[in-house]
C-alpha cells in the first residue's frame, strides 16, 4: 500500500480520538490543530514509525501527548527567557548623538530597570515586540486580563518616574 493512502487512513480512523484526547488535554483548538498536524508529518517523514507499532491508536496518543508536553516545556521557556531578559539591562535604543536624547534613553532605561521583573516583561513585549496581550497571555502562562494589569500598572510606574523629566522638557 502506498504511503499516502496508509496515512489518510490511518487519520481517518485514529485523528478524532487524538484531538479528544488532546482537547482535554490542551484545553486549546488551535494547539491541537497545530500538534496533529506535526504529529501527521512526522509519520509521512518517517513511516516506518507506525509499522513498529503494536497498537496504533496507542502509539498516535502517546505520540501526540509527548508533543504536547514539549511544546508546554518549549512556551515555559520561551516565557522564562523573555522574563530574564526583561530583568536584566538591555540596550533597548541604538546609541543618540543628541544629549537630550540620550538623557531620555537612560531614564527611561533606569525607570524600567526599577520596575518589578513580570511588569518589565509584559511592558518589554508590549512595547518592544508588538505583541498582544493574548500573546503575552500564551508566553508568560497568564491570563490576558493579568497581562494588561501588569502593563497598566508598568505604564503607570513610568509616567510617575518620569513626570519630572517631562515636565523639564516642556
Amino acid at each position: 500500500m502506498a504511503v499516502p493512502d496508509e496515512l489518510e487512513r490511518l487519520y481517518d480512523e485514529h485523528a478524532q480520538a487524538v484531538f479528544a484526547y488532546l482537547i482535554n488535554f490542551t484545553r486549546s483548538e488551535d494547539d491541537i490543530r497545530d500538534l496533529l498536524q506535526e504529529l501527521f508529518l512526522k509519520l509521512a517523514r518517517h513511516p516506518g514509525l507506525i509499522r513498529r507499532a503494536r497498537d496504533r491508536r496507542a502509539f498516535l496518543l502517546r505520540m501526540a501527548h509527548n508533543s504536547a508536553v514539549d511544546l508546554f516545556r518549549r512556551r515555559r521557556t520561551d516565557a522564562k527567557h523573555r522574563v530574564q531578559l526583561a530583568a536584566g539591562p538591555a540596550a533597548l535604543f541604538a546609541p543618540a548623538w543628541d544629549p537630550d536624547e540620550r538623557v531620555f534613553q537612560d531614564a527611561l532605561s533606569a525607570a524600567l530597570g526599577e520596575l518589578p521583573a513580570r511588569q518589565r516583561a509584559v511592558v518589554y513585549q508590549r512595547l518592544w515586540e508588538g505583541l498582544t496581550f493574548r500573546h503575552i497571555a500564551k508566553l508568560m502562562s497568564i491570563r490576558p486580563n493579568t497581562a494588561a494589569s501588569r502593563y497598566r500598572y508598568g505604564l503607570d510606574k513610568l509616567r510617575q518616574r518620569l513626570r519630572p523629566l517631562y515636565d523639564e522638557i516642556k
